[in-house]
């Protein structure tokens, strides 16, 4: 079975960082080989578009973020996704271009049609083999996003932590009508309750794409304390 490529999706706030991290360790300890990444981002170059992208200081819109997230895009799949997949490592990227689809297209308006085009040129409209949508109420990501866990998490806040809840809904709506146009690629995650439910769940939806690896009965993921939310 080919190395599968993955990608994390949701709100920001959702907790999709985390247990990417998480199950990536977890595959790691199983003896798996594992490329963690993220968008935009993922290359030298790549990093360095993320910090355009993310910093409040310049004024864009979403067109502008568009052109820069696919010009990552593009470098990261050249340079880092397809060559960890033709090493049969799995791969487990932090966004991909359904975020582009959502944020820029849902949430700033640009028009579908010129996001796909522009996908085509970037990724020959590449597509994840599983993609895991963390799946929040609005309210609760904007709360998170502001959270004093998340102030010592050294992250600075970016254009989209300061965006209002109109935002994070109309993103949202943005994802769910993505999960219902190819539901075959998708799981929804809730990930409003205690983390270590989260990644049970995480857990459950990749199970059939890591044959050789023995997952735990569901419920039985181990490792955080019940209270803990995402």
């Amino acid at each position: 079975m080919a190395a599968p490529f993955l990608t994390f999706e949701g709100l920001d706030g959702s907790g999709k960082s985390t247990h990417l991290r998480r199950l990536a360790a977890w595959l790691e300890s199983r003896g798996e080989s594992v490329c963690v990444t993220q968008e935009p981002g993922g290359t030298d170059l790549g990093e360095a578009l993320r910090s355009l992208f993310l910093d409040r200081r310049y004024r864009t819109d979403g067109r502008i973020e568009a052109l820069l997230v696919f010009a990552s895009r593009r470098h990261h799949l050249l340079e880092r996704i397809e060559p960890a997949l033709a090493e049969g490592r799995a791969v487990l990227c932090d966004r991909f271009t359904d975020s582009t689809l959502v944020y820029q297209g849902v949430g700033r308006g640009v028009p579908a049609e010129l996001l796909l085009s522009l996908d085509e040129v970037a990724t020959g409209t590449r597509r994840p083999d599983r993609t895991l949508l963390f799946d929040v109420p609005p309210e609760t990501a904007r709360r998170r996003v502001g959270s004093e866990e998340r102030a010592r998490s050294g992250e600075g806040v970016t254009r989209f932590d300061a965006e209002e809840l109109p935002f994070y809904q109309r993103v949202r709506k943005g994802y769910l009508r993505l999960v219902e146009a190819e539901p075959e690629r998708f799981r929804v995650i809730d990930s409003s309750g205690p983390r270590e439910a989260t990644f049970s769940r995480v857990l459950a939806s990749v199970a059939d794409l890591f044959p050789d690896v023995r997952f735990p009965q569901s419920g039985a993921a181990g490792g955080d304390a019940p209270g803990e939310a995402g």
